[in-house]
């Protein structure tokens, strides 16, 4: 048998298996795993290396309408450049529907935003804001089986958040067609309660952000939404949980059997609300929501993933510069925390992070970082076992780290399309130092070598039902 390329000499990781082997990849599919291989056009020396399945980070947001006189730092191009140097293959970002706009409307023109300006496969999530009869009855059950197979819904912000009765008739078509739901969960009127009380009282700076947001109010969504899926019988994910309360109540509905899922991200391990107390609006940069908490909920955070209450870690990469009046520094932004633009960039960070705090300190096994950081998001999201691991058959979406590389978190090693990193000076031990997607080279040790041609659109199968969800 011959190949196109073969990773010699490497250890390679899956969820389940951990094993010296080679890799053997033709027509950017892997073919062969095993031993003595023969030779190949390319061999790529993996000694010292880890052979990973490479990264899907299921919740990124790129090129996302974000409000008047706002513009998001990441279009594709550079966001899922960024993803390739933090050793991610595939990327989940969100079509947004705009109010009084169809499904098919906003993905005719996401995909044209998309085309020809990836450097990583992508697949998209649909935001639904607009649950008309016509949307629910008829194009969202048509969407589904054209394999846009996940929707996200959101319990908070203007012109986004959902009714119960809305989130109601929205799960039951998710149960009906056997869409994913994802759900941004926290109360709306009681965000809006305090933020009134806080403006009212002259506390605008940054920091007020995460006063606004207070754990309760992420519990309580957490559990109404937790409550409607019951009622409905539908699979859901609650996205970005930030905290032990809101965590707990995730864990109590698997404990009763019901299909319910959790997503942490890099930052509820590493950042702390205190990182928004800063002079001047440099807080500002850490504004996301649910907002960071304290170090007992990093902790909280930490036993979610070590306990397998999380099933995947996302980076919520949502990202907008900070220097600039169409980002973080936007004119209404300064007079409230209000309008200041609500996300932090972190799809090349994630990995990283989660590597070094994760495994190198002890907290998980690579086995686990593996599932946490791609082969649960393939199995949830429709994508296994073409993507998320190694093994015969799957793409040769592939990973090499060098476990014991010290690397100083700086912005220019991220590449995406912000201006900083909510990680600046933070040194991780273990790097990405090769990401291949479907058999041919995008980053080779800190270089881009892949075109932004490459990435492709994946349509995406049903979770088989009844299956048992990591």
């Amino acid at each position: 048998m011959s190949f196109d390329t073969i990773i010699r000499g490497g250890t390679l990781v899956t969820a389940a298996d951990t094993f010296a082997c080679d890799v053997g990849i033709r027509d950017g599919k892997i073919t062969a795993l095993g031993h003595d291989l023969g030779d190949a056009a390319t061999i790529i020396d993996a000694t010292d290396r880890l052979v990973l399945p490479g990264g899907i980070d299921s919740h990124v947001h790129f090129a996302q309408p974000s409000g008047d006189g706002i513009v998001m730092a990441d279009g594709f191009a550079s966001g899922t450049r960024s993803a390739a140097f933090g050793g991610n293959t595939t990327v989940l970002p969100f079509c947004l529907q705009e109010k009084g706009q169809t499904l098919r409307e906003a993905l005719k023109h996401y995909h044209s935003l998309a085309d020809g300006e990836c450097h990583v496969d992508v697949a998209f999530h649909l935001i639904v804001t607009d649950p008309t009869e016509h949307m629910l009855g008829q194009e969202l059950p048509a969407l589904v089986e054209d394999g846009y197979t996940s929707l996200k819904v959101f319990m908070t912000y203007e012109g986004l958040a959902l009714s119960d009765r809305e989130l109601l008739e929205t799960m039951s078509v998710a149960r009906e067609t056997g869409a994913m739901l994802m759900v941004h969960a926290e109360n709306f009127d009681a965000i809006r309660f305090l933020t009134d009380r806080l403006e009212r009282a002259g506390n605008t700076a940054p920091r007020f952000h995460a006063t606004s947001r207070p754990i309760p109010v992420e519990r309580e969504a957490t559990h109404r939404a937790i409550s409607l899926s019951e009622l409905v019988d539908v699979p859901i994910m609650i996205v970005h949980v930030s905290n032990r309360e809101a965590m707990d109540e995730i864990r109590r509905a698997q404990q009763r059997g019901l299909r319910v899922m959790g997503e942490t991200c890099p930052q509820y391990l590493m950042l702390t609300e205190k990182d928004l107390d800063q002079l001047n609006m440099e807080g500002a940069k850490y504004v996301c929501s649910p907002p960071p908490r304290d170090v007992a909920s990093q902790q909280a955070c930490w036993e979610g993933l070590q306990q397998k209450v999380f099933s995947v870690f996302s980076s919520d990469h949502c990202p907008f510069r900070y220097d600039d009046p169409q980002g973080k520094l936007a004119p209404k932004g300064r007079t409230s925390f209000r309008w200041v633009p609500n996300g932090i960039p972190g799809v090349a960070t994630r990995l990283p992070i989660l590597f070094s705090e994760g495994v190198v300190k002890g907290r998980i096994d690579l086995n686990s970082f593996v599932a946490f950081s791609a082969t649960n998001h393939a199995k949830i999201y429709g994508l296994y076992p073409r993507k998320g691991t190694i093994a015969v058959g799957s793409d040769a979406d592939i990973a090499l780290w060098d476990p014991k590389r010290k690397v100083t978190i700086r912005h220019e090693l991220i590449h995406d399309g912000s201006d900083y990193t909510p990680y600046e000076g933070l040194e991780v031990t273990g790097w990405p130092v090769l990401t291949m997607v479907r058999g041919k080279v995008v980053v080779d040790d800190g270089t881009l070598v892949g075109s932004k041609e490459h990435g492709t659109y994946l349509p995406r199968a049903k979770p088989p039902a009844g299956a048992t969800i990591p």
